[in-house]
């Protein structure tokens, strides 16, 4: 219907409450997508070069502006894929502009490996952006990277925990730049750069450790919430300082999902000027998975007015589909924003609302996403959305046809029927069936700890007896090992 006033008249926006923050200028904004690496990295999932092209492609079309392509060294598969769609960009078939990013730690060894797979695949280094990753936290620094920096420096494994967090800190701080430099020198232009863990890791030596990467060539820093503890609060500690260091740069957020604050964290940090926010499609990724696509993307636009000039919106939903074949791995139905039931309507309060206008109970437009509101009938039917239903061009001619007239009975016999008809079917066992069979499978996309030790006897077995020589056989060609009875 038509409102006497203004609708803005009639209700408070967010953005009367958002509409003075810091956010970067639109254009600015590049979407770095990490569903390729990061989103594969959730348990169980593995794509194969196949999939990955066509989600790249996919990921292209949508809008994203940054690829993270991971490890291109580490598995034939992921070198297979990068080749994929190095040869897709060159063929038009993914954006020009599309920038696509491959990761090695900080140290000469896994840069010559990448340099090297590069070439094997036909692959300009120049193509890619490498990202040189150390860790930032002292947690890190000294207890997870503490013996390959002691080894570094030459000094005696037996000094490990005695020696103070600023041997590591500055251990660290010429391990990441001796890695950038040595990659600037054999031609590398674009580096990624950042420290693991941190927004656990000290702030003044964040911003050292991110001048220093900068001064040794280093072109664009990334700042991590590896294990997903960040709050807002945390995000307005770190994220001013960070950027008033590096005006003007390309600055990178990473965050992960682990309390839900992924989305909100992320926007938080880029209402403070931060231009590069990760995200993965479906909110995939390691445990709780990283920054959801949709939702920051959506978050930015209706609530912060911040719409991005080439992101299609509209495809959302498409490559929700596209990422839930690939993985095995379903969105919750009410997922936020392109879950299949977000638009989906019952209740008979709502519905009413609905028919007056969206605008009363659904702030996101649906088409805006590539959905439609669709309403179910059951417990909650009430008469109206029924009414709707049956007075709609296209059913109402069937009905006609039939020789049925739409009157107040038969809409309230058919609302009752309903609501009957869904209250039995909650004395069916068809859900738990369904819920079971869903976790079953889940727990079937990756190898079991039972399957792996079986494997291991199995496999362990052919290589004494000179079947196999390496399990590296494998990649190439899976051997064809029966499952045993308990794994099927």
């Amino acid at each position: 219907m038509e409102f006497r006033e203004p609708l803005e008249d009639l209700i408070h926006s967010p953005e009367e409450f958002t509409a003075n923050l810091n956010f970067p200028p639109p254009e600015r904004i590049k979407i770095y997508d990490s569903t390729l690496r990061d989103g594969e990295q959730m348990p169980g999932v593995a794509f194969s070069p196949g999939q990955k092209y066509e989600l790249a492609k996919e990921l292209s079309d949508i809008g994203c502006d940054i690829m993270d392509l991971g490890f291109p060294f580490a598995a034939l598969s992921d070198r297979h894929a990068l080749q994929l769609i190095v040869q897709g960009k060159r063929m038009g078939e993914i954006r020009s502009d599309c920038e696509l990013l491959v990761m090695c730690r900080s140290n000469r060894k896994d840069i010559d490996a990448t340099i090297q797979t590069l070439r094997e695949i036909d692959v300009e280094i120049n193509e890619v952006t490498f990202f040189i990753f150390t860790s930032g936290s002292d947690l890190h620094l000294k207890y997870k990277i503490g013996k390959t920096l002691l080894k570094r420096e030459g000094r005696n494994l037996s000094e490990w925990l005695d020696l103070p967090v600023e041997f590591y800190r500055e251990a660290n701080l010429k391990m990441q730049c001796d890695a950038i430099r040595y990659a600037r020198e054999q031609g590398v232009e674009a580096v990624e750069f950042g420290g693991e863990d941190g927004s656990r890791a000290d702030l003044e030596y964040t911003i050292e450790l991110a001048k220093a990467g900068y001064a040794a060539g280093g072109t664009r820093y990334s700042f991590p919430d590896t294990v997903g503890c960040f709050t807002p609060e945390g995000v307005d500690y770190y994220m001013p300082r960070i950027v008033k260091e590096f005006p003007g740069q390309d600055l990178v957020c990473h965050f992960h999902n682990d309390f839900g604050l992924a989305t909100i964290n992320t926007v938080r940090a880029m209402s403070h000027g931060i231009n590069v926010p990760t995200c993965t499609a479906n909110g995939m990724g390691e445990r709780a998975g990283n920054a959801p696509l949709h939702q920051v993307v959506m978050t930015l636009k209706e609530l912060y007015g911040v719409t991005l000039p080439k992101f299609k919106y509209n495809k959302l939903r498409v490559l929700r589909r596209k990422v839930e074949e690939f993985s095995g791995i379903p969105v919750s139905a009410h997922e936020p924003i392109i879950g299949e039931g977000v638009f989906t309507h019952e209740s008979g309060i709502h519905t009413a609302g609905l028919l007056i206008d969206p605008a009363i109970y659904q702030v996101i437009p649906p088409e805006c996403v590539g959905a439609t509101i669709r309403y179910v009938f059951g417990k909650h039917t009430g008469l109206g959305a029924v009414k709707a239903v049956l007075e709609k061009p296209e059913y109402r001619a069937g009905l006609e046809r039939d020789g049925v007239e739409v009157t107040p009975e038969l809409i309230e016999n058919l609302a009752l029927f309903a609501k009957d008809a869904r209250q039995k079917r909650t004395r069916s066992d068809s859900f738990t069936t369904m819920n079971e069979a869903y976790y079953r499978e889940y727990k079937r996309l990756g190898i079991s700890e039972l399957r792996l030790v079986e494997l291991a006897s199995t496999i362990g077995r052919l290589m004494k007896e000179g079947v196999m020589s390496s399990l590296r056989t494998a990649e190439a060609a899976p051997l064809d090992i029966p499952k045993k009875e308990s794994d099927k």
